[in-house]
């Protein structure tokens, strides 16, 4: 079918809308690719091991939560900061708890002020990592490993860095809720089992 000249000016229009569209989405993993390589942003690294070397010098890390709109939970550290010597494995600990009356998922997002020092903050676990099942009234206490890099002695911008900062917010995940409850149905529907919920994960 041969297109008028509207016809194709429409037809270019469309394909490049779509085409825009699809880099959009094709932008944000990417992007969380590159803050996770670079620790842009103050985007944080994850580690397999702990360090096998540990320095002298020391820095204090501090801990900050917040919590979305939307979230009724209570999220908090349990500790304000700790001192701990670079490649040294630290253990620390968040508490979640759900102030409703149903069962709620979270997911935390994370990063760490300067951003600069990103890059050199290391995660070995992390309740991040997952997501967090909370029943009604649940409260659950949320761990985390890490350490900071040797390696941060090498970088001469960061030779004034004496705090960092990691700040957790948790914001509620409704896709998550919704095919947990598709799954309740399902389950309900051929009398199987009912799955239930795992609060701090």
């Amino acid at each position: 079918m041969k297109l008028s000249k509207n016809g194709k000016t429409a037809l270019t229009v469309g394909l490049i809308v779509a085409g825009m569209v699809g880099m959009s989405f094709a932008a944000v993993p990417l992007y969380r690719i590159f803050c996770q390589v670079t620790g842009f942003g103050g985007t944080t690294q994850r580690a397999e091991f702990a360090s096998d070397v540990v320095l002298d010098r020391k820095i204090t890390v501090r801990f900050d939560s917040s919590t979305a709109p939307g979230l009724p939970w209570k999220f908090k550290p349990g500790q304000i900061s700790e001192e701990i010597k670079i490649g040294q494995s630290a253990l620390a600990y968040y508490t979640a708890e759900n102030l409703s009356d149903e069962l709620i998922i979270g997911t935390a997002t994370y990063n760490v002020v300067p951003n600069k020092a990103g890059l050199y903050f290391r995660k070995i676990e992390c309740f991040c990592f997952t997501e967090q099942v909370l029943a009604p009234g649940e409260k659950a206490e949320l761990p985390m490993t890490f350490f900071i890099d040797p390696d941060i002695v090498n970088d001469r911008n960061l030779d004034d860095v004496t705090t960092i900062t990691i700040s957790y917010s948790f914001a509620r995940n409704e896709a998550a809720e919704a095919e947990y409850y598709a799954a309740l149905d399902k389950e309900a529907a051929i009398g199987g089992a009912k799955p239930e919920a795992q609060g701090g994960n």
